[in-house]
């Protein structure tokens, strides 16, 4: 499934260490909002791991559950529609 990640950081060193994490799991398509394609199981464990690198008093991250029968009613303006990373890869 499509977990959108959106966050809003006030600390310039969290923000980029946060972003520079979630790059690590998916695609960056705005400056605070990131596409990424994880199981149930994946995102809970990303939601964990996120806590841990943020202030929850100060800020603010939502991740997003979008359902795969969404993705085809995408509308995008200035980027290519989501879709997932290849099943294999050949090398």
């Amino acid at each position: 499934m499509l977990v959108l990640v959106v966050h809003d950081i006030a600390d310039d060193k969290r923000r980029t260490k946060l972003a520079a994490f979630l790059e690590g799991y998916g695609r960056r398509v705005q400056y605070s909002v990131f596409e990424c394609f994880l199981n149930l199981d994946d995102m809970q464990i990303l939601h964990q791991k996120i806590v841990k690198r943020i202030k929850v008093d100060e800020d603010n991250v939502r991740l997003y559950w979008v359902p795969v029968d969404a993705l085809p009613r995408t509308l995008t303006v200035g980027s290519p529609l989501p879709k997932p990373p290849p099943e294999s890869y050949i090398i």
